[in-house]
């Protein structure tokens, strides 16, 4: 039951993203038109500390007037790798240099619409360099211990789906067995 993508046709870009309008051919071989939010990537990094305890931006999110804790992210720029992308979004939102990143898991967030990959990192060290260049982007920066995820995510305190599910794995790679 594949869907074909005929054609595509910008309606609307800048710099963050397009809006294009496609051509669909369903397995039936009826058509419609979709429209879909082309979008680069997004890297996205955190650090879990000796005692377990994992780097958290506490923000504000206007679009859906909601607060939640959220890991450092950001688009990845154009010939940017998406590692040194994400070490730069912690150190710049944080105020905190991740030691050697690992991969932690890629999602689509929303890949009904939009082709954006959220690209999550993680270190088991950071190093505090100063107060934060992109202040702007939390109202405040915490150790929190990983412990806490679960019901922090059940309660809804971490609302976006991206962030609870790189926390949830932390949780468990590295709680799940002690």
């Amino acid at each position: 039951m594949q869907w074909t993508n005929l054609s595509e046709q910008t309606v609307y870009e800048n710099r963050w993203f397009r809006v294009n309008l496609a051509d669909v051919a369903l397995p039936d071989g009826r058509h419609l038109d979709h429209f879909l939010i082309r979008l680069r990537p997004v890297a996205v990094a955190t650090a879990v500390n000796a005692a377990n305890e994992v780097l958290l931006l506490w923000r504000h999110r206007f679009i859906t007037d909601s607060w939640g804790w959220e890991l450092a992210a950001g688009v990845v720029e154009d010939g940017e790798d998406i590692e040194a992308a994400a070490a730069r979004e912690m150190e710049e939102e944080t105020g905190w240099r991740p030691g050697p990143l690992k991969p932690l898991l890629t999602v689509e967030p929303a890949n009904g619409l939009i082709d954006a990959r959220h690209h999550l990192f993680w270190s088991e060290s950071a190093e505090y360099i100063g107060h934060p260049e992109d202040d702007f982007e939390s109202s405040r920066r915490e150790w929190i211990p990983l412990k806490l995820v679960p019901d922090m995510v059940a309660r809804g305190e971490v609302p976006a789906a991206n962030m609870a599910a790189g926390l949830l794995l932390l949780h468990h790679m590295r709680l799940a067995d002690g």
